[in-house]
């Protein structure tokens, strides 16, 4: 399934919410040397109780504004 997201790094309150029918995502971390996309990463799986290793990052390495994959228990879609 593919996720379209806004990050906001360096939040006080982490978290996923639905703000005006987008998906923003807050990290503590900063965007610096990839520290908040490593955050995305573990928040989203989290979220959708997957593996880190179950979602990937797509698009969007250096904006706010990111897409990412993530691989469902039930998704056979990309597997060969």
């Amino acid at each position: 399934m593919m996720i379209d997201v806004r990050i906001k790094p360096g939040s006080k309150r982490p978290g996923l919410s639905n703000e005006n029918g987008e998906l923003v995502l807050r990290v503590r971390e900063r965007a610096v040397e990839g520290a908040a996309n490593a955050a995305c990463v573990r928040a989203l799986a989290g979220a959708y109780g997957v593996a880190r290793c179950d979602v990937e990052l797509v698009r969007g390495f250096r904006s706010r504004r990111k897409r990412f994959f993530v691989r469902l228990p039930n998704d056979t879609k990309g597997q060969g």
